[in-house]
């Protein structure tokens, strides 16, 4: 199994993020999924905010990350 055209990854990390900015994301334009909605509800309700129910995977992202550092959730 020493053909590398059969695997993914590396033995060696690269050092990059899998993390990508949502404004590159492929998917970032479609809608919301339902967990993002769920959660967005929880933190927007937690840190008295409102926000739109029609946002895009990315915007709902940004909105998650932001809303996270406010509230304290998500924080290790």
């Amino acid at each position: 199994m020493s053909d590398t055209s059969n695997t993914l990854g590396s033995s060696e990390p690269t050092g990059d993020s899998a993390e990508k900015n949502p404004e590159e994301w492929v998917t970032g334009d479609e809608p919301m999924t339902g967990p993002q909605r769920s959660y967005l509800d929880t933190l927007a309700r937690e840190a008295g905010e409102e926000l739109s129910a029609d946002l895009t995977k990315a915007e709902a992202s940004e909105h998650i990350d932001r809303l996270q550092q406010k509230t304290g959730r998500g924080a290790s």
